[in-house]
C-alpha cells in the first residue's frame, strides 16, 4: 500500500462526511414533507366531517382504499388517518408552532399530544422536544464521526432508522454495521438520566432488527445505550438472550471500550448542553409560555 494511504484515507473521510451530511438533510426534508402531508390529510378530513358528515365509518373505508390503491403506502391506517384529524383540529389555531411541529417527528408529536391538554403545556413540551432533538441531533453527529473513527469495521447506516413493529413506527438514534462481528449495532442516545426502562426499549428495538432487519446470515444484533447528563455518562450493552457466552465475550471484546465511550460523551454533552434551566420537564404553571 502506498505510503501516502493514510492521509489519502483521511481526504476520503472528509467526502464521506459530506455525504452523511446531504443525507441527513434529506431525511430532515423527508419528516417535513410528512407532516405537511399529514397535517394536509387532517385538514381535508376535518372539512368532510364537517360538510358531508364523515364519521370513523367513512374513515375505515377511505383507509382501505388507500391500501388497495397504494399497496406500498404506509402510516394510512384508520386510526392514524383519525389522528391527522386531531393533530389539524389541535395545531390550526397556534400557527406559530408550525416549524415546531415540522422539526419532530410524527411519533413524537402524537406523544405530545397524548399527553397534554391545554394549549400552553403543548407549546411548553414541544419547544423542549425541538431543543431536546437539537441537542440529541448535535450528540449523534458527534458520535457518529467518533465511531467511524475507531476503524474501518464499524460501517454507518443512518440515523432515526425507522422500525415497524405492528402498525406501530418507531426509530433507532444510529444504526451502524461491524463488520467483524457481522451484526448490525444499534445505539440509543438519551440526554437525561438513566432509567432501566431505556434499556428494555433498546432491547425491543433489538428483536425487532432481528426479525425484519437482519439478514439470514447475520449475527443477531447489539444494542448499546448512551446517557448523557451533567452529573454521569452511562453506557451500557444490550445483547440478545439467545446470544451463547462465547459469542458475548467475542462482542464485548470488539465494542467499543465503556470507558472509552463515557469520556467521549462526556466531551460531547459538554459541547451541546443546554442553558441552564431549559430541561425542566414541569409545564408552567399559570399560562405562561416557557
Amino acid at each position: 500500500m502506498p505510503s501516502n494511504s493514510v492521509p489519502r484515507e483521511a481526504s476520503f473521510r472528509e467526502v464521506i462526511s459530506l455525504i452523511h451530511q446531504a443525507q441527513q438533510r434529506a431525511f430532515e426534508a423527508v419528516n417535513t414533507e410528512l407532516i405537511d402531508l399529514y397535517w394536509r390529510v387532517g385538514e381535508y378530513i376535518c372539512g368532510k366531517v364537517a360538510t358531508d358528515g364523515w364519521g370513523k365509518s367513512t374513515v375505515v373505508d377511505l383507509a382501505a382504499f388507500i391500501r388497495r390503491d397504494q399497496p406500498g403506502a404506509r402510516g394510512f391506517s384508520a386510526q392514524n388517518l383519525w389522528r391527522m384529524r386531531q393533530f389539524y383540529e389541535t395545531y390550526a389555531a397556534q400557527p406559530k408552532l408550525s416549524a415546531l411541529l415540522r422539526e419532530l417527528s410524527w411519533t413524537n408529536n402524537m406523544l405530545i399530544l397524548g399527553k397534554t391538554k391545554r394549549a400552553e403545556e403543548r407549546e411548553f413540551y414541544l419547544r423542549l422536544a425541538a431543543r431536546e432533538k437539537l441537542v440529541s441531533r448535535d450528540l449523534e453527529r458527534q458520535l457518529k464521526s467518533f465511531l467511524i473513527e475507531l476503524g474501518r469495521d464499524f460501517c454507518f447506516i443512518g440515523t432515526e432508522c425507522p422500525l415497524q413493529v405492528g402498525r406501530r413506527n418507531f426509530s433507532l438514534d444510529l444504526l451502524f454495521f461491524n463488520r467483524a462481528l457481522n451484526c448490525l449495532v444499534a445505539f440509543e442516545l438519551k440526554t437525561d438520566q438513566f432509567q432501566p426502562e431505556h434499556l428494555g426499549k433498546l432491547e425491543f428495538y433489538l428483536e425487532a432488527l432481528d426479525r425484519d432487519v437482519k439478514k439470514p446470515h447475520e449475527r443477531p444484533s447489539i444494542g448499546v445505550l448512551l446517557c448523557a447528563t451533567k452529573d454521569s455518562e452511562v453506557v451500557e450493552y444490550a445483547l440478545a438472550r439467545s446470544v451463547s457466552p462465547a459469542l458475548i465475550a467475542e462482542y464485548q471484546t470488539a465494542l467499543p471500550d465503556k470507558k472509552l465511550l463515557q469520556r467521549k460523551l462526556h466531551e460531547f454533552y459538554q459541547l451541546t448542553m443546554p442553558e441552564p434551566g431549559v430541561r425542566s420537564r414541569k409545564a408552567p404553571q399559570g399560562g405562561r409560555n416557557p
